[in-house]
């Protein structure tokens, strides 16, 4: 990482490289130098994120195999989402900025959306989930994801098939891109999905990163959820950390994430020479995190 400006602005802009699975990713972002919450680090991380996927996109279309994800294509719009807890905060301060006649839309879905789930026992199933004490593995959370996702049910932020929030969109709505033909995602249970590989996990490095802040177990909050979740932790979404802290923590789990992701990468394939294609390092100026 290399400073690239020093003023007496209230931010500073760095230089960040950082070598992933899908290539070079290089980005200059500002850093605040006052005390800020650690939703003013999510638009980066998601900006890392979707620089490094659309190379993964790049890479995919290179190698014959285009993405099939258009706008107006919301099958994915009727999965269960999760959020690391600075989106969800930064999620509610958005919905409370937008105009009143949408506010009371949303609102109205999200009631919609608790009503069904709780008629289907799903809903106290979710809020268990976003306070678990301890992260949940994959085969753990499939049967609460075909539950929810048996029910069809739109995101409350979807509006005529298109995201009403998009760019503000969850990390895990932006990293589930497909190759396989678009009609298969009408049911994902029983067709064969080709989603592309997610070179940074965005939601998965900011709920690493808050759980390291906080000294609480990192855990994913189910978007149906987020407005209990939200109102219950409020006193948390007002705690505020020095920016480039923040940024040097958040690089350091990004690190550590691709590090996991190479070397997990290179159990599997079982091929010596898979370091050049996966890996991975956050480089500053002057050496690696």
């Amino acid at each position: 990482m290399r400073k690239v400006v020093s003023t007496t602005r209230p931010t500073e802009q760095y230089e960040i490289s950082i070598q992933t699975a899908a290539g070079h990713v290089t980005t200059v972002v500002d850093v605040p130098t006052a005390f800020v919450p650690v939703t003013a680090i999510t638009p980066f991380l998601r900006q890392l994120g979707e620089e490094a996927q659309r190379l993964e996109v790049t890479r995919s279309s290179e190698e014959g195999r285009r993405c099939s994800c258009t706008k107006g294509c919301a099958a994915c719009c009727r999965m269960l989402v999760p959020l690391s807890p600075p989106e969800a905060f930064r999620l509610m301060d958005l919905i409370r900025l937008l105009p009143i006649e949408q506010q009371a839309r949303i609102a109205a879905r999200l009631e919609q959306s608790k009503s069904l789930l709780l008629s289907h026992g799903i809903w106290q199933r979710l809020l268990d989930v976003g306070e678990s004490e301890r992260p949940l593995n994959d085969d753990e959370l499939a049967p609460l994801n075909e539950a929810y996702y048996s029910l069809r049910m739109p995101c409350p932020f979807l509006e005529d098939e298109v995201c009403s929030i998009y760019d503000e969109r969850p990390s895990a709505c932006r990293e589930l891109l497909v190759t396989s033909p678009p009609d298969y995602c009408q049911d994902m249970a029983n067709n064969p999905i080709d989603a592309l590989p997610v070179p940074i996990r965005v939601s998965t490095v900011l709920g690493l990163l808050w759980g390291d802040l906080t000294g609480t177990p990192p855990r994913m909050i189910p978007l149906p959820i987020i407005r209990d979740w939200v109102e219950h932790h409020r006193p948390d979404s007002q705690r505020t950390w020095q920016g480039f802290s923040l940024l040097e923590a958040a690089l350091d789990k990004i690190w550590r994430f691709l590090d996991q992701a190479r070397r997990t990468n290179r159990v599997a394939s079982g091929q010596a020479n898979s370091h050049k294609r996966s890996s991975a390092g956050v480089r500053y100026k002057n050496g690696r995190i």
